[in-house]
């Protein structure tokens, strides 16, 4: 019988480097590639930056899945191999964010959805991996719909907003300086435009980085040379450069608040090491925050988020549970649907023969013809009434034994290996 597998290489055993080596070409290149297989009834893929996660349907899942990786050439030393089960909780855990790098990220969700589109659109899905990823997302729903799994920022970054927000009372309006252009730079100025700031400008030591990043979102980028004279204007600064030392110290802060009109300027420093001298906190209207103060807020959230896990796994084992249960019932309705048109192969036959004789003696027309069909047909659906509901629950019990049993009896099991043959 034809079940779900799955391979996995994500940061639990792979660095960046094999994840972005593992499975090369576009997306729609690799599920033409994996459907290509005889063997493959159906297949998805995700991949983002921190795995690449194969899932077929198919009766030798796990051998299949191997071929791949060989003929790919991906080490199985970072590979995790998963059977039908082990599958389907992975795909419930992963969209509600328990196998995230950060707990509780929302940014799968989404990507799950896309790539499962994608896959649908190819063509390559059908009924068995819909009900997996369709369960997957609806769960990732609940999960953050009932617990505060996703709440409260955990990355330094995010936790940096958090706090500006807090203590100026809200960042609508705000004129918000972001000293550095590289990628925590970049997710410092996304979080800031979510919060509806006023004007976001953005300077590095390299121009042309800064120029990049203002204008893939929005903000104006500044000369690295004219950077104290925004600070003089800014609500906000958030410095996250590379620097091997300070890029401000206490004489260049003393001198821009000297000719400063505005109230209270927040920095916060998230640099390792430090961008901002310690010394600027004793400032007169400067307010100093820096990566330690921020490391422990990110630390504590990320205690209550660890926290919301155990809401999480049991929304997942409640709802696991419940699409186990649907896939067995699919077994019954498949063996049902095979007995059922056996009987109506019988059924037809033997009507057949019974108009054949009758109509040898008598004059049949179309209301007796249909009384005899009608006839035989509740009959058949009274005898495998009772059968039908023991069928069905064994199937959600997973009663292996019954199902074969039942195939035997009815010489279906024979029938497929013919089929095979």
């Amino acid at each position: 019988m034809s079940e779900i597998a799955s391979m996995l290489v994500t940061h639990r055993k792979a660095c960046i480097d094999d994840i972005e080596q593992a499975w090369h070409g576009d997306l729609e290149m690799l599920l033409t590639w994996i459907s290509s297989s005889e063997l493959v009834e159906e297949c998805a893929v995700l991949k983002t930056c921190n795995r690449v996660e194969i899932y077929v349907v198919s009766p030798r899942g796990e051998k299949v899945l191997f071929e791949f990786a060989k003929k790919a050439r991906v080490s199985s030393r970072i590979i995790d191999f998963q059977d039908h089960d082990e599958s389907l909780l992975h795909l419930l855990r992963l969209a509600s964010g328990l196998e995230s790098m950060i707990i509780g990220e929302d940014q799968i969700l989404g990507q799950m959805k896309e790539l499962y589109s994608m896959a649908k659109e190819a063509g390559t899905t059908g009924w068995t991996l819909d009900v997996a990823f369709k369960k997957a997302i609806s769960v990732g729903k609940r999960v953050r719909r009932e617990t505060s799994i996703n709440e409260r920022s955990i990355s330094v970054g995010s936790a940096a907003v958090d706090l500006a927000e807090e203590i100026l009372g809200g960042l609508e309006s705000k004129s918000v300086l972001v000293i550095g252009a590289g990628d925590t730079g970049e997710l410092i100025s996304k979080a800031l435009l979510s919060r509806n700031i006023g004007e976001l400008f953005v300077t590095n030591r390299t121009f042309g980085r800064a120029l990049s990043l203002a204008a893939s979102l929005g903000g104006t980028a500044v000369p690295f040379d004219r950077m104290k004279e925004m600070i003089g204007t800014s609500d906000l600064v958030i410095s996250a450069t590379s620097a091997p030392h300070y890029i401000l110290r206490r004489d260049d802060l003393e001198e821009v608040m000297a000719r400063r009109t505005k109230g209270t300027l927040l920095m916060i420093d998230i640099a390792n090491p430090r961008d901002i001298d310690e010394d600027v906190g004793e400032i007169p209207g400067v307010e100093l925050r820096n990566i330690d103060a921020l490391r422990e807020i990110s630390a504590g959230n990320m205690r209550l988020r660890m926290a919301e896990m155990e809401k999480a796994e049991a929304i997942i084992a409640e709802e696991l549970d419940l699409l186990k249960a649907k896939y067995k019932r699919r077994r019954a309705e498949e063996l049902l649907g095979r007995i059922y048109l056996r009987a109506e192969e019988i059924k037809a036959q033997e009507c057949t023969r019974a108009m054949n004789k009758l109509g040898a003696r008598h004059t049949l027309g179309e209301v007796e013809e249909t009384v005899l069909m009608d006839m035989s047909h509740s009959i058949v659906n009274k005898i495998f009434a009772e059968p039908t509901k023991v069928l069905r629950k064994a199937a959600e019990r997973g009663d292996e034994d019954c199902l074969r049993f039942v195939e035997e009896l009815f010489g279906l099991e024979v029938e497929e290996d013919e089929e095979d043959a």
